[in-house]
């Protein structure tokens, strides 16, 4: 009988395979970096052979670490960063340049130009605003600085794919070359109303139509893996992008659920049903993970999140660990009047302002590294909480509760003030590896592993409960020095 559920888990800058009981439960996992590579300013690509070797190897540590072998894996699902671009030869597997990865800024300037002419009849298709974040503009730029590549891409002799695309043609000896709807609704090329790629987007960035995965629902029959790959042929039946990976680990699968991962950014991610929301205040339309056809999704990123914990680490030497934030910021009553603003890359959603920087304010003789500290983790609720405030704006309701998960959501502090900002319940699982955990719950009810979500809800235990202690007038007041430093953050200095 199987035992297991694997999830292949490939993100920005490591690998990881975690094996999943009967219950959910982790019982096993093994996690290897892997380089990232600058070779412009701005610019940031992979080595696709260091993405697979590490894939692989994750696989083979957790099955040595768990005591399992490839023979007792009922099914594998994969989720992947998102965006990423490979372009690869059909009949060899070799990619014709690194993959370009979602945070590359190299196709900024084409899609500003796309932008004003293009931009609303993108967003009309697609859900995304014209950016270099999307894969589209990184298909464009390979046939454009990669020789013979467009030619050889109208030949049919090239594919393109997402990560997870590439890992499944790898996985299972180039008889496979799929993707899911999530994957596919973050390229810029498919029509989330028609769920098909749409030739006029195709056209209008020179793909040749030929070149694109089968896009199929997140939990499907992806084949099997070839036995010279993983030693055995091993069913894959899901494959999901990272952030509705962990939307569906948090089992929020019915309209109005919101989930927020706190990472080196933040993603926050609202089912909305059946109704595509046409945001009218800075956020994304996508589409959820699914066994089925896809609800759709209002999606949100803050673009520094868990990072400026890094940045109180490594560029202040204020801390010494993350686990120690959390004693400090309890250490003082407030911040004593400082706001941190952590624009070191300009505001994400719902204010998109590419331009300002980050801004430390309120600062006085008496202000401590406790102050600054309290101040930083209190920036990741604030954006958060602006984010939260447009999802409601464009659904004309309040959220009654935030799921949680991601590094940064293990600090207990942060949580308290992040129910206190929205004034509603932040739920916090015991197993906060919700994007594998997604991957494997949509495997395992593909392959039956799993009887159904209502019995993966029943399983769910130890489940940490932050509900909102602020005052409306103490909150009230954060929320308005919050807005004004914002409004500073935002100011264009004269030339």
């Amino acid at each position: 009988m199987k035992k297991y559920i694997a999830a292949l888990d490939q993100g920005t800058t490591s690998s990881r395979t975690i094996l999943f009981d009967g219950d959910g439960h982790a019982v096993a996992c093994a996690q290897e970096e892997f380089r990232q590579l600058y070779p412009k300013p701005g610019w940031v690509e992979h080595d696709c052979r260091d993405i697979v070797r590490s894939q692989l190897q994750s696989f083979r540590r957790a099955l040595e670490s768990g005591g399992v072998s490839a023979d007792e894996i009922e099914a594998i699902g994969i989720a992947n960063q998102r965006e990423t671009v490979v372009v690869w030869d059909k009949f060899t597997g070799k990619p014709v340049y690194n993959a370009i990865v979602w945070q590359c800024r190299r196709t900024s300037e084409f899609c500003e130009h796309l932008k004003t002419r293009h931009g609303r009849a993108i967003y009309d298709k697609t859900g995304l605003n014209v950016d270099a974040y999307f894969s589209a503009s990184k298909i464009k730029w390979i046939f454009d600085n990669v020789p013979f590549a467009k030619r050889r891409a109208e030949k049919g002799e090239l594919l393109f794919g997402t990560i997870d695309s590439y890992l499944i043609w790898v996985l299972t000896g180039g008889k496979v070359h799929a993707t899911d709807y999530t994957n596919a609704s973050r390229t810029m090329l498919f029509n989330i109303h028609t769920l098909e790629w749409d030739r006029e987007l195709c056209e209008l960035f020179g793909v040749p139509m030929g070149m694109l995965p089968a896009v199929k629902p997140s939990g499907a029959d992806y084949g099997v893996t070839d036995r010279a790959v993983l030693g055995a042929e091993i069913p894959i039946r899901a494959a999901v992008g990272d952030q509705q990976g962990a939307l569906f680990g948090q089992l929020c699968t019915e309209a109005g659920e919101v989930k927020n991962t706190y990472g080196t950014g933040c993603f926050l991610l609202m089912n909305t049903g059946a109704r595509a929301v046409r945001s009218q205040n800075g956020l994304i339309t996508t589409l959820s993970a699914s066994l089925g056809k896809p609800d759709y999704v209002l999606e949100g990123s803050v673009f520094i999140g868990g990072a400026v914990v890094q940045w109180l680490r490594d560029g202040l030497g204020l801390v010494e660990s993350a686990a120690e934030t959390e004693e400090l910021a309890l250490s003082v009553p407030d911040t004593g009047g400082v706001c941190l603003v952590p624009a070191f890359v300009g505001l994400g959603a719902p204010h998109w302002d590419s331009q300002c920087r980050g801004l430390l304010c309120g600062i006085t003789r008496g202000t401590t590294r406790a102050h600054i500290v309290r101040a930083a983790l209190e920036s990741i609720a604030l954006q958060t909480f602006d984010v939260v405030h447009a999802m409601e704006q464009d659904m004309r309701t309040s959220i009654a509760r935030l799921c949680v998960d991601g590094g940064a959501s293990a600090n207990g502090f942060l949580m308290q003030f992040q129910a206190d900002m929205l004034g509603a319940e932040v739920c916090r699982p015991a197993v906060m590896e919700t994007t594998a955990l997604g991957a494997a719950y949509l495997a395992g009810l593909c392959s039956g592993f799993y009887k159904d979500i209502a019995a993966l809800r029943s399983r769910r235990d130890g489940m940490a409960v932050f509900r909102p202690k602020m005052d409306d007038a103490s909150r009230a007041e954060k929320l308005l020095a919050w807005e004004e430093a914002l409004a500073r953050t935002m100011v264009r200095p004269k030339p």
